[in-house]
């Protein structure tokens, strides 16, 4: 039967479970898919043709004599190429890494194929994931499918291209400054940043270890609030290889509208954000009235101080632990370029500062959790801009210049803070463009930050 790829995950799903497709004929049609529009969009690293159809094959034939499909069955989905898929290159994009093959699956990897997901193939990445754009010296740049001139973002923007395309059910992405939240933005699709070791990040490359571990993690995209919260049962729970792994409890994941209070900002009166975005957050704050939650404009005052807390972990910290690596190439990256080129001249990272740096680090997520506790959600912008054309640093908003790293300020404070985060589309821009927005919860509220987005999803007007 003819099937839209551009469904949610569930209803794909769920046409294989009821016997209307083959999990090989779904994955026949993404393949199709692929080959039709990555020619253009270059959002893909490795496609496992040959595999995938021999696993989807296989799973016909157990579904057959009566064997569970798993909650993800036939689902064909795409990894990340910085984490780790047995027998496919795992090489971030760097020539430092050019050929390694992984010979294990990341435990997201194994808990998808535990669901029932077939691995298509794995999506291209920012070089060493320091880049709102992905792009690199082994496999070029990926396009944006709303609009070729433009970056589908990074680090994780082939997962977006290929979601958003309709060259993927749905897939995995890792967030360390942004890198699931602004791709999701800039191509219309959802994504979530969880909790620190809700999911676990063992076979990501670079490891999440060390400071790392406090701020990446790695997360579903897709293309409905709700594939997140089904993404989501199939991978969280706790790993022993995962330094921030904990025994947690999520809190209620079905929350009451009535008296949860959701507080709302348009922008943090630093950056200026493009007006389109500002109608998108408040489009959000609206729909969450309706769908029943209390909600009023405030801003917690601690993010003010997160952003430079943020510097110093990704910024300052992954030019030490990527100059090991890279031998000086480090400094051209994007990130950590346009981070050197905002500080000239300050001294480098120090046992001392980075120490202080933690304690405050530390402070600030304590303060910002005794704040959501009135108000336990947040909506907020995720980028000042929506998708930008390749290679641009800076844009003017209401007469003032936005540069690379201020522009994605809005994502920097809840890796830093350890919040999780759902990114949903709610609105376009001037050109046609998506414009999402963050719907933020305290840490380890990942479910109800789910629940209360799907809610949102719902109340928004149809376009």
């Amino acid at each position: 039967m003819p099937v839209s790829l551009t469904q949610s995950a569930t209803d794909l799903v769920r046409l294989v479970a009821t016997g209307q497709l083959s999990a090989e004929d779904l994955l026949r049609a993404h393949l199709d898919q692929i080959t039709s529009v990555d020619v253009s969009l270059h959002a893909f690293v490795d496609v496992r043709a040959d595999r995938a159809l021999a696993e989807a094959r296989l799973q016909d034939d157990r579904a057959a004599r009566g064997e569970p499909r798993g909650p993800l069955g036939g689902l064909p989905v795409t990894v990340k190429s910085a984490i780790e898929v047995a027998g496919v290159r795992c090489e971030t994009g760097s020539p430092s890494r050019a050929g390694i093959v992984a010979t294990t699956d990341a435990v997201v990897v194994q808990r998808l194929r535990a669901a029932g997901a077939i691995i298509l193939g794995t999506t291209n990445v920012a070089e060493m994931l320091m880049a709102y754009e992905s792009e690199n010296p082994l496999h070029g740049r990926t396009l944006n499918p709303w609009d070729l001139s433009r970056t589908p973002g990074g680090s994780s923007g082939g997962e977006s291209a290929a979601i958003a395309s309709g060259c993927s059910g749905g897939g995995i992405g890792s967030d360390g400054g942004g890198s699931i939240r602004v791709p999701a933005h800039f191509t219309g699709i959802c994504g979530l940043k969880p909790t620190p070791g809700r999911i676990p990040t063992t076979g990501h490359q670079p490891p999440c270890l060390g400071p790392f571990s406090l701020i990446g993690v790695v997360g579903p995209m897709t293309r409905t609030v709700g594939d997140l919260q089904a993404f989501d049962l199939a991978l969280a729970g706790g790993d022993n290889h995962d330094p921030m792994s904990t025994p947690y409890q999520d809190a209620e994941g079905v929350v009451a509208a009535k008296g949860l209070r959701v507080a709302f900002f348009e922008d943090d009166g630093v950056c200026p954000v493009t007006p389109e975005t500002r109608a998108a957050v408040r489009s959000a704050a609206a729909a969450a009235s309706s769908a029943g939650f209390s909600v009023e404009e405030y801003r917690p005052p601690v993010l003010a101080r997160a952003g430079a807390l943020w510097d110093v972990f990704f910024a300052e910290v992954g030019r030490l632990v990527l100059g090991g690596i890279m031998n000086g190439a480090e400094a051209e990256l994007p990130i950590l370029k346009a981070h050197a080129d905002r500080n000239e001249g300050a001294p480098p990272l120090s046992a001392q500062a980075l120490t202080d740096a933690w304690i405050l680090r530390d402070v600030a997520r304590a303060e910002l959790q005794d704040e959501m506790t009135e108000r336990p959600i947040l909506i907020c912008p995720v980028a000042a801009v929506p998708a930008f054309r390749h290679g641009e640093r800076s844009w003017e908003i209401d007469g003032r210049r936005v540069g690379y790293l201020d522009a994605m300020r809005y994502t920097h404070w809840f890796n830093i803070l350890g919040n999780p985060a759902v990114v949903i589309p709610v609105g376009r821009s001037a050109e046609g463009l998506p414009i999402g927005v963050q719907i933020v919860g305290r840490p380890f509220d990942d479910r109800r930050v789910m629940a209360v987005a799907a809610a949102i999803e719902l109340a928004l007007p149809r376009s």
